[in-house]
């Protein structure tokens, strides 16, 4: 058999490069590179370093540990209490913020506005979510007073502008021909987000509430120890006493409740989406 008659029945080596994206290889490779080198250049700003003293040191952690495995719930009542107000707390301020976040994720949307309406909105929403509700808690207090008022303003803030980003990433996802049907009736704009938008990320948006809401019940507990209310304050102020094991009783009621309301908010986010 000749050589042309060979190539001839010798199948084609197909080419694995034609029609790769180079470009896309090439961002991935500045991307994994700049993650690689961002880690090696904080390492010792961020002591790393000390990860060999969670050994050494293990009988520290441990000998401290020990004054909390006798957990002493002979207050449970008063302890239950807080941690409902801690929980009322989370409430309030997930909802007010879920209202607030509503009409700033639209307006933070780049497919919703112009963008002198756009840039204000969305560095309003970089300011909310920017600073901790520790510092908005810290704030509160001072304008307030002591007490759960306070820790509600702080978790309403810092939520909406959490909110305000998760719920406009959303609105610029929507599929945009319902909406250009609804503008091709005559409809207004307040209809087109009405009737076209909000039927599309509303699965999305109450997964998002729920799972802030599970966020902000920890954040609440936190909020007590700076005088916002709840038994976060109780906690704080058990650890600053030496009395562990109340201070243990208070964490197991800590910990059983974001169980449940984690659970809770699973249960309802599989109902809804």
């Amino acid at each position: 058999m000749t050589d042309d008659a060979l190539s001839v029945s010798r199948p084609a080596v197909p080419d694995l490069n034609a029609g790769r994206d180079w470009s896309r290889s090439v961002w991935n490779a500045v991307i994994w590179g700049g993650l690689a080198l961002g880690l090696i250049w904080s390492w010792a700003p961020a002591e790393m370093g000390r990860w060999t003293y969670l050994f050494t040191d293990a009988d520290n952690m441990a000998q401290y540990a020990s004054g909390f495995a006798h957990p002493d719930f002979t207050d449970w009542r008063y302890y239950a209490t807080e941690m409902v107000v801690t929980v009322q707390i989370a409430l309030w301020g997930t909802v007010l913020s879920v209202l607030l976040a509503i009409p700033f994720g639209i307006l933070s949307a780049h497919n919703m506005v112009p963008w002198y309406i756009l840039q204000p909105a969305r560095r309003l929403m970089d300011f909310f979510r920017a600073i901790h509700e520790i510092v908005w808690a810290v704030l509160f207090v001072v304008a307030v007073g002591l007490g759960p008022f306070a820790g509600v303003m702080a978790l309403f803030i810092h939520t909406t502008g959490i909110l305000a980003k998760l719920f406009s990433e959303a609105v610029e996802a929507i599929d945009p021909r319902p909406v250009e049907g609804i503008r091709a009736t005559g409809a207004s704009k307040l209809q087109e987000v009405v009737f076209g938008v909000i039927p599309q990320v509303l699965p999305l948006w109450i997964s998002y509430s729920l799972y802030r809401f599970e966020s902000n019940v920890r954040a609440a507990t936190v909020l007590g120890v700076i005088g916002a209310g709840g038994i976060g304050q109780v906690l704080f102020e058990s650890v600053r006493g030496f009395y562990y094991p109340q201070s243990a009783a208070i964490l197991i009621i800590i910990v059983a409740t974001v169980v449940l309301t984690d659970l809770l908010s699973q249960r309802l986010r599989r109902f809804v989406t």
